[in-house]
């Protein structure tokens, strides 16, 4: 077969993203390309093979090597597949012509084509998933940890609505990631570990097997004992299409996360914004005509891809649904979920740059909080808590009107607070019943916002702890 271009290709996962993320893709394609495919129907061809010969005692050491280095270039089960128009005929005949003459009659007895292409395709996702997208998670997890643990301390103004709100941490704020990814990668190695295969036969009730051997479901376990997977506990021709899907739902949920975080990272280094940076390397360029640009790109790409394929989660609904036993809707668009598995690593590896590489203008950050705390008083929550504990039933409204006054007046929020002589007295006493203040330098407190962060240093330090423990055991 003629080789082509990949420039030739058509989807830019092949010529576009097996560039830019040469060693992912590499990897993905033994578990995800057409030729992976392939490889697995020949090896679950194999696997159904040896059942029939070990449940007849027939299986030497010999024999199962032979079977073992068995390969099947795609190219041959292509050409036959253009006279058989069936591609596990088309498989099997080329598959006979391998193996020695008195085995051929056990290539695919029993079976019917999805006995080995869902087996095959859970074999293979079973695979991806523990060989290259938990490996590929617990990495960005780690660095995840790190920089929170790293930064725990650090402060930083907390934002909601797109609004200053109160001070938290920036280890907090990513912290919150570290949770969110840390329990989807928990998630994601339980339903890997759930994935089965069947051999059931054409509406998986055995018929064919029945018609073999005396326990057709025994003859099933060996099968799927070779690939490492486990029988469905009901079978139609399909397997049950919950499985898979649920695993695929769970790639989504860590998908929709690192969207998330590329969204926080990203508007994080608006110019207006800049508390971070992503990496810049020398001959960079940022824009085609604006050579200061420093567009975080790496942020808004992994924001980019997600948008591209979750979408797709539609389509693994969809292919619950078949008719009766069997109906060949889901043909199609099966094939799609490597192309969904493949961008969605290609987004965890472009986080894992983004994350590994980042970097933290503290100045900006400081200078955020303070501006926030005259413009709009990110320390006015803690002045209405403290007057309410008083006793001041309407301090919510006394605290605001004093705000108010900050803006107009382009005031710190200390200096209008101290303006209302009651409400800072009261406030004074109970900072030193609490022992967070003396008389002398109550001001100070609400002057040095970084005061006033609660237990998000704590928070940070504990979930990054507790992550990297559940992922690095």
């Amino acid at each position: 077969m003629k080789t082509r271009s990949i420039f030739q290709n058509i989807s830019p996962i092949d010529h576009r993203y097996s560039l830019s993320e040469r060693e992912v893709f590499d990897d993905l394609a033994l578990f995800l390309s057409e030729s992976a495919s392939v490889s697995a129907c020949v090896k679950a061809e194999v696997a159904l093979v040896k059942a029939h010969l070990r449940i007849r005692e027939r299986l030497s050491g010999e024999l199962e090597s032979v079977l073992d280095n068995i390969i099947v270039d795609p190219e041959e089960v292509y050409i036959e597949e253009e006279k058989t128009r069936h591609n596990i005929r088309a498989l099997v005949n080329v598959l006979k012509t391998k193996v020695p003459a008195d085995i051929a009659p056990f290539v695919h007895l029993g079976a019917t084509s999805v006995d080995i292409l869902d087996t095959s395709l859970a074999y293979r996702v079973k695979g991806v998933t523990n060989t290259i997208v938990l490996p590929l998670l617990k990495k960005l997890e780690l660095f995840l940890c790190d920089f929170a643990e790293k930064e725990a301390e650090t402060p930083q103004t907390g934002r909601t609505h797109g609004q200053q709100a109160v001070p938290i941490t920036l280890g907090f704020a990513i912290a919150e990631y570290v949770s969110r990814l840390g329990k989807s990668i928990l998630e994601i190695e339980e339903r890997g570990k759930a994935l089965k295969g069947k051999l059931a036969g054409a509406v998986g009730a055995y018929n064919a097997t029945s018609m073999i051997v005396n326990d057709p479901e025994e003859l099933e376990r060996l099968y799927l004992k070779e690939l490492g997977l486990e029988p469905s506990e009901h079978s139609t021709q399909l397997v049950e299409p919950e499985y898979l899907l649920r695993l695929l739902l769970e790639f989504n949920t860590a998908f929709g996360v690192l969207a998330n975080l590329a969204d926080d990272l990203r508007n994080l280094q608006r110019s207006e914004i800049s508390e971070l940076k992503e990496g810049f390397t020398g001959a960079q360029v940022g824009s085609s005509t604006m050579p200061q640009k420093r567009n975080p790109w790496n942020s808004e790409h992994v924001k980019s891809l997600w948008k591209a394929f979750f979408p797709r989660v539609m389509t693994f609904f969809m292919d619950q649904i078949s008719e009766h036993q069997r109906d060949l809707t889901n043909s199609a668009s099966q094939r799609f979920v490597a192309d969904y598995i493949t961008g969605f690593c290609m987004a965890i590896s472009r986080m894992i740059d983004v994350i590994s590489g980042i970097g933290v203008d503290r100045d900006h950050l400081w200078n955020n909080m303070r501006r926030g705390n005259i413009l709009g008083g990110v320390m006015a929550e803690p002045a209405y808590i403290l007057l309410a504990e008083t006793g001041v039933s309407d301090a919510h409204e006394v605290i605001r009107r004093i705000t108010l006054d900050a803006e107009e007046n382009r005031l710190s929020f200390a200096s209008a607070l101290s303006k209302n002589t009651d409400a800072m007295s009261r406030i004074a006493k109970k900072l030193e019943e609490l022992g967070i203040t003396t008389k002398t330098d109550v001001l100070s407190f609400f002057e040095n916002p970084e005061k006033y962060c609660g237990l998000a240093a704590k928070k940070a330090k504990t979930l990054a702890e507790k992550y990297r423990t559940l992922i690095e055991r």
